[in-house]
Formats: structure tokens, C-alpha cells, sequence
């Protein structure tokens, strides 16, 4: 018993200093020259287990992302101000819309190896501060890559057609897509948005597997301007 005992905490010490190093040095490690000028801004819209990135709707946005348009995504409505993306299980995200209806089996194909999907939301007017926000300026370059990282992670069938999942959806203004990447506890949600906002010119975490590390490490490396952790809000009110 002992020695269960001792392995246990062994891997509960290994964990613990594996999220700690991976909020405290940041990636990259050496940090970028900063762009003075910041056109742009986007939001991180966090839960206790997800986060999301929103970027503001203007003409190249939805120029960008038009093939949402032609999939029911309604992101040229006039109350709609933000593309809420976000990367994640298949099972998961898809099987799990509330905590109530939290299941074993979405459960374990999270922790293991699942598939991937992108999910698209809208969102309105976001007042500032709130728990559940944190707001970052960006640089043009830094967007423009983002973006690029944002599409990229859509799966395409040979025309170049993204794969909406029909069907399936949490409300009237969302929908699931098929991505790009295996998902694993290792390697989910909050990496892909870590891995996206270095591509948008801030540092993160080497390793953010939870909310509540990348969004330490954002605070400890940016400048946010709005508040940080908490829910994520609502989506458009039509």
C-alpha cells in the first residue's frame, strides 16, 4: 500500500511540475519584437475547462470566412459582432452541450485520442471587464497569421469545401465542422488556442493543457486588456 501510495504521489508530483513549467517558461522562449501599432483586438473567452477565441466581423472577416455563410453560420446578422472559434473532441463537444448532460463515454474519448472538430459560434456586443474575458491588441501581420491558423485547422474535401457536421448544434447561431489533429488530455482544446495566439504574436505557456495555466501565462507575458478566467458569455440576441 505503501508503495501505491508513493507512485501516486510521485505522479501527482510529476504532473503538478509538468503544468507549472509549462505555464512559467514562456513559448517562445525568447520573446518577439513588439508591434507598436495594434489595429486589431480579439477576445479569449474562457470556462472551467475550454477556451475560445473571438474575433470582431468586419468585411475581410467574413470575406475570409464566407464559406460559414454558405453553411447556415449567420455571421453578416447586424447584432452580430464576434466569430466565436473553438477546437476540441468530437465526442465531447459534440455529445456534451450543458454539464448536465455530462457522460462517461465523451468523458474517456477525451482523455484518450478522439477526433477533431472546429465549433463556430456568434457572439454580441462583449462589456468589458468581465471574469470570463480577456481582450488582446494585436498588430495587423499577427491577425492576418492567426486567421490563417484559424482556417487551417477546417478539414476540406477535395474541392476545398469545408465539412460542415450537420445536425448538430447547441443553439440557432453555432455549428460543428471537422478539423484537422487527433485530440488527447495532452494535447486539447487550450493548446490549440495557445498555438493560435502565438501565432497571433503573444506568448503563452510552453504547455497550457487547462484554462486556468494559459490564462496565467497570458497574463504574465501580454497585456490583456479586459478581465481574465470565469464563463464564457452569451451568444447573439437577434
Amino acid at each position: 500500500m505503501r508503495e501505491v501510495l508513493r507512485l501516486l504521489g510521485a505522479v501527482v508530483l510529476v504532473a503538478v511540475t509538468a503544468v507549472a513549467l509549462g505555464t512559467l517558461v514562456p513559448r517562445p522562449l525568447f520573446g518577439r519584437a513588439a508591434d507598436q501599432a495594434t489595429p486589431r483586438h480579439i477576445l479569449v473567452f474562457t470556462n472551467p475547462i475550454h477556451t475560445d477565441i473571438a474575433v470582431p466581423i468586419d468585411d475581410a472577416v467574413l470575406e475570409k470566412f464566407g464559406f460559414l455563410l454558405d453553411f447556415g453560420i449567420q455571421a453578416d446578422l447586424p447584432a452580430a459582432r464576434y466569430l466565436v472559434f473553438g477546437w476540441g473532441s468530437k465526442e465531447f463537444y459534440i455529445g456534451t452541450p450543458t454539464w448536465s448532460e455530462l457522460k462517461p463515454g465523451p468523458v474517456f474519448a477525451a482523455l484518450t485520442l478522439d477526433d477533431s472538430v472546429m465549433h463556430v459560434d456568434l457572439a454580441g456586443e462583449v462589456d468589458l471587464p468581465q471574469p470570463a474575458v480577456q481582450r488582446f491588441e494585436l498588430g495587423e501581420a499577427g491577425f492576418a497569421a492567426m486567421l490563417d491558423f484559424i482556417d487551417r485547422s477546417f478539414v476540406r474535401d477535395d474541392d476545398g469545401v469545408a465539412q460542415r457536421i450537420f445536425g448538430v448544434a447547441y443553439g440557432e447561431y453555432d455549428g460543428f465542422f471537422n478539423a484537422h489533429g487527433k485530440f488527447n488530455a495532452l494535447a486539447g482544446c487550450n493548446t490549440w488556442t495557445a498555438a493560435a495566439l502565438r501565432e497571433a504574436g503573444l506568448t503563452t505557456g510552453w504547455w497550457n493543457p487547462l484554462p486556468v495555466t494559459l490564462n496565467l501565462s497570458l497574463g504574465l507575458y501580454n497585456r490583456p486588456t479586459g478581465g481574465s478566467g470565469g464563463v464564457q458569455p452569451g451568444g447573439v440576441q437577434p
